[in-house]
């Protein structure tokens, strides 16, 4: 008689991998605040941050430094959960906001408003189109990616909610509303061509402590909504009838993992811009260093999201030295050649 010898691995404690992502943000985040254009003493720094230093040097890191990197720090966790939720639910390894036309909505939006909101109540001036911009633009943005997102979920819903019919209506309208933005940027875009250049391209530059608290609402009660759908999440992987035979709400728990996935890329487009491959790559690098356990994801993407975000706005301050680069190419330059590497493992 021959039994068989079953090889198991012993299971790996997951804190020094979490305490090890945490770290790593935290020190990312340190870096960007010892490290900017105008050089300034490690020591003066630390002075500032206990509450002492000069003017100037609390001037620079409390209220230039600190909001942009704490934005930046926000919206990349934004990005992360709104693509991990998304490559789970479509079932897409390549699917990220751009996919359910979050992002071609916020542009839409933001484009009509810097469009005509200056052209409709003051045509011939200058000095009113600064002030809006900073007040209402990322309302604006995220409630244009809110209204692609629901228009979106309503064609797929009045068919079959699933994953390839999600994602089938999210590339066609927001391939349209991209459209719709670059016509109306052509025909009529002279006037604001710059700002909106810098919003399409993703960035940080100017962010204040306001757009910081605009999204941490978003941020917590993102973070507390996941918590209830963790294990409809793994189950949401599987075909609509194998999700179904285990107990789930297929449709119900599709619709708010969608839901809570456009709220979260919508309100950090607004506010930034669309900052492309964050979304996309983040979700594949958290999985990679985790070794695809469930478990483990969800909290590495989200300091991974972090430092992506931090560190791309950093290498964007310094390259760029006065005239910054915008975060948005520095991840387009550094994310395109994993997407290639992506694209060559998918079948």
């Amino acid at each position: 008689m021959s039994t068989a010898v079953v090889e198991t691995r012993p299971r790996r404690n997951p804190v020094p991998l979490l305490v090890s992502c945490g770290l790593l943000a935290v020190g990312a985040v340190l870096l960007a605040v010892f490290l900017g254009v105008v050089a300034i003493a490690p020591a003066e720094i630390v002075a500032v941050l206990t509450g002492k230093g000069s003017g100037e040097a609390r001037s620079i890191i409390l209220d230039i430094r600190l909001p942009r990197i704490v934005t930046g720090v926000l919206a990349g966790i934004h990005f992360a959960i709104a693509g991990l939720l998304l490559q789970a639910i479509t079932r897409n390894p390549l699917a990220d906001p751009s996919v359910m036309g979050v992002s071609q909505g916020a542009t839409l939006g933001v484009t009509l408003f810097l469009l005509f909101s200056v052209y409709l109540n003051d045509p011939g001036s200058t000095a009113r189109v600064t002030a809006l911009p900073l007040e209402w633009l990322p309302a604006v943005g995220m409630l244009g990616g809110l209204l692609a997102g629901a228009f979106i979920y309503l064609l797929a819903f009045r068919r079959d909610l699933g994953p390839l019919r999600v994602t089938l209506c999210g590339v066609a309208v927001g391939s349209i509303l991209h459209a719709l933005a670059i016509g109306l940027i052509a025909g009529w875009g002279s006037a604001r061509i710059d700002v909106l250049l810098e919003w399409l391209a993703g960035s940080l530059y100017a962010r204040s402590w306001d757009h910081a608290l605009f999204l941490a609402p978003f941020t917590v009660a993102g973070l507390l909504a996941l918590y209830p759908l963790r294990r409809a999440l793994d189950l949401l992987q599987f075909d609509p009838a194998v999700a179904r035979s285990f107990g789930l709400s297929y449709r119900l728990h599709f619709s708010l993992a969608l839901l809570l996935a456009c709220g979260l890329a919508a309100s950090a487009v607004g506010v930034v811009g669309p900052i492309v491959f964050v979304g996309l790559i983040v979700p594949h690098l958290a999985r990679t260093v985790t070794r695809g356990r469930p478990a483990l994801v969800l909290p590495a993407a989200i300091a991974l999201g972090a430092i992506v975000v931090t560190l791309a706005d950093l290498v964007g301050r310094l390259a760029g030295r006065a005239d910054e680069i915008p975060i948005g190419v520095v991840t387009a330059i550094c994310g395109a050649p994993v997407l290639i590497a992506l694209l060559r493992r998918v079948p």
